[in-house]
Order: C-alpha cells, then structure tokens, then sequence
C-alpha cells in the first residue's frame, strides 16, 4: 500500500513511505513525523486510515531504517531530516504531523516554511524543544526501551546518547498563521500544561484544542481510534 523510499539528506539517508500510488491528487499530503523512539513503521495504520489523502511517513535519523550518524542530533538536523523527504517526495504544500518529540521537529520546520504547510497538528507537547539532562540516555535506555523491546529497530543508543549531548533548550514561539490542531491528554503523564496550552493559544491564529479523558501522553495507544479520528476530521475540514 506504501512505498518505502530513501533520501539522502548530506550523506545521512533517511527512510519513508509514501501512499501515492493509492492517493487521489486533489487531497493535500500529509507528512509525519514520529515521537522520540518511534519510526514510520508505526504509523502504517494512520496512512491506511487517511487514504485516499496521500500521507509520508519518515523516521528521524538513528530511527528504525534511517542512518545513524555519529553525530548531528540537534533540532536543525532533526528540520533538515524533514526537509530531505520534502524535496524527494517533491512536495509543494503539505499538512505536517508531528507527535511527542516529533513535534518540536514539525513545529520548528512550521515556524520555518509556513508558506508551505497548509495546515500543523501537534500530538501532546509544548512549543519548544527541550534539553536532556545528563542521566536520560541511561534511564531512557534501561527504564524504557529495553523492557519495551524498542532498542535498535527502533532506535539506537547511539541515537539517544547523541539526542542528550547535541540538543538545547530551544522556545519555539514564532506566531503560526495556519490552522493548528494542538491534542493532549487530560491524565497524568501528558506534556502539555494548561501554561503550555495558553502558548498555543498565543501563537497560533487558528487553533483548534483536542483533549483525551482516558489518556497522558499515550494518547496513541490508550484513545488512538478517537486521535486518528480526529486527526482526518481536521484535515478533511482544510482540504
């Protein structure tokens, strides 16, 4: 149903799928962009869902089928690792999805390319992209992604070591003249604070705010039929 594609974004190749065999022109595409340790593999359900809407789904650099290079793990690495699949899926306009981490990475290439994004959903995360402190590769690795069976298919250690050394706190508060889909969970565990939503509202001039009674930040894996839901809702009302 899905192409698999690689793009080489300065050496550093970056793997995707891409619906277009099965997409109808006239819908806008959308581009995903996966949290932390999540790659494209796990969103093959969401780009079934959408069609007939053409969807690219990428994983980041150290990220399931992409490259993991030694290093180049800040944001701006993250936005070009966006900005590869752009130009090789030759895409003009675009809707842009971005979950967890992932979307510091769609809201920092937002805030840089508006004229090209028709519309930004934000899965449960505030506008900024956050430092690690020094003891999250080895909690993270060992807490997490060991017991959960997502090291190496999903993403590498070195990938997480490198996220920890390179990346910076960064406030992505550019205003957005888009239409903003902005989702969180109302549980415990969710990233997006009522301080954090009234950024949102700050910054974005056509927001739209999903909340998820049943959810944290899990919000895929606990209410993940109402979030696609929603998601296709929202897109289907741009076009």
């Amino acid at each position: 149903m899905a192409l698999s594609r690689k793009t080489d974004n300065n050496t550093v190749r970056i793997h995707y799928y891409d619906s277009i065999e099965d997409a109808h022109p006239y819908l806008t595409p959308l581009i995903v962009c996966p949290g932390l340790s999540e790659t494209a593999e796990e969103y093959l359900d969401l780009l079934e869902a959408l069609l007939p809407r053409r969807s690219i789904l990428l994983s980041f650099r150290g990220r399931g089928h992409s490259d993991t290079p030694d290093s180049g793990y800040n944001l701006a690495h993250h936005i070009d690792d966006i900005a590869s699949v752009v130009r090789c899926a030759a895409l003009e306009h675009f809707h842009l999805l971005g979950y967890s981490r992932g979307a510091s990475y769609a809201l920092g290439y937002a805030q840089g390319h508006q004229k090209q994004i028709h519309s930004l959903i934000v899965g449960d995360y505030p506008a900024e992209h956050r430092a690690m402190p020094l003891n999250w590769p080895e909690d993270y690795i060992n807490q997490y992604l060991i017991p959960c069976n997502r090291i190496d298919d999903y993403i590498r250690p070195s990938a997480v070591y490198g996220i920890q050394r390179e990346s910076s706190q960064i406030s992505l508060d550019d205003p957005l003249d888009i239409p903003v889909l902005a989702t969180r969970g109302l549980l415990d565990g969710s990233m997006v604070s009522d301080v954090d939503l009234d950024r949102y509202k700050d910054l974005c001039s056509h927001l739209i705010v999903k909340e998820y009674a049943q959810s944290g930040h899990d919000i895929r894996e606990n209410e993940k039929a109402l979030f696609y839901s929603d998601i296709i809702r929202f897109l289907d009302t741009i076009g």
